[in-house]
């Protein structure tokens, strides 16, 4: 048996306003249209589901237990109406975000915020931090996650702090009177800058031992015992571990992930792309 909204929805405004009246005011229909489909309910359920008398109006017993149904339905029916409720927000957001920091968590965000505005098209661009910051000062991104130091402006909203850590194969190890091996990116790169020029700073040798533009690439040298890398420390994988503290290395910086934004006026399609990534604190 199907029933009708319409009808499910005057039965619940007579239940809350306790008459015709006052429910056909709620509705902005008349009374006797009120009264029309009302009876219309009862004959479909085959039951009386209210008394009525010239004072009073109250719920039969089947009254109630149909109006608990009812007010589940309207609910679930309203849940659903504002899920696919058109959004007035539209254009294009132009994205920017590093490999290092897709994880796991950014693609079901992409993925809600997709579905919550089905008229935004989403440009998403993986590159590095130095690059995302180019093409940010060039407009030609309207909004990237980049590495800002801890002391940098403050005008960069940040998304939560990192920590750079040396990090090496677990079966590493690196033979005496040779310079450290070293796994990275190619120039310009801030893992490889923090790395050597912290390296520099405490008077180690050390040569670049394998280049890849990929961190697939440089997670494989590194597996394969090849040479020491800089990463986040939430990037390790099984098989690496942190090696701060060893083989002399000197201590490396904090950083903060930040979102940066690109000069002009903010669409109401980039705002509400900004406030997703903020309120997750991804």
């Amino acid at each position: 048996m199907d029933f009708d909204p319409t009808l499910l929805r005057t039965f619940a405004a007579v239940k809350e306003a306790g008459s015709f009246t006052r429910a056909a005011e709620r509705l902005h229909i008349t009374q006797s249209a009120v009264s029309h489909q009302i009876r219309r309910l009862e004959e479909q359920v085959g039951r009386s589901l209210l008394y009525r008398t010239t004072r009073q109006l109250t719920l039969t017993e089947d009254g109630n237990e149909f109006a608990h149904h009812a007010q589940q339905i309207l609910a679930s029916l309203d849940a659903l109406a504002s899920r696919f409720k058109s959004s007035p927000v539209s254009g294009v957001v132009r994205f920017g975000v590093p490999e290092t920091y897709l994880g796991e968590r950014l693609p079901p965000l992409l993925s809600q915020f997709a579905r919550r505005f089905p008229d935004v098209r989403l440009d998403v661009t993986v590159s590095s931090y130095l690059d995302l910051r180019k093409m940010i000062g060039a407009g030609e991104l309207d909004l990237a996650v980049v590495l800002s130091d801890l002391d940098e402006s403050s005008d960069e909203t940040v998304l939560r702090e990192t920590q750079f850590v040396w990090a090496a194969a677990e079966t590493f190890e690196i033979r005496r009177g040779i310079s450290l091996p070293l796994v990275f990116a190619p120039s310009p790169c801030v893992d490889r800058k923090v790395g050597t020029d912290a390296l520099e700073r405490a008077s180690i040798d050390w040569h670049i031992a394998f280049t890849s533009s990929s961190q697939e690439g440089i997670r494989t040298a590194v597996l394969a015992g090849l040479g020491v890398t800089v990463q986040m420390r939430d990037d390790s994988r099984p098989g690496m571990k942190v090696i701060d503290g060893q083989y002399n290395l000197p201590p490396l910086p904090k950083a903060n992930f930040t979102l940066v934004w690109s000069k002009g006026n903010k669409t109401p399609a980039m705002r509400e792309f900004g406030q997703l990534l903020l309120d997750a604190k991804y």
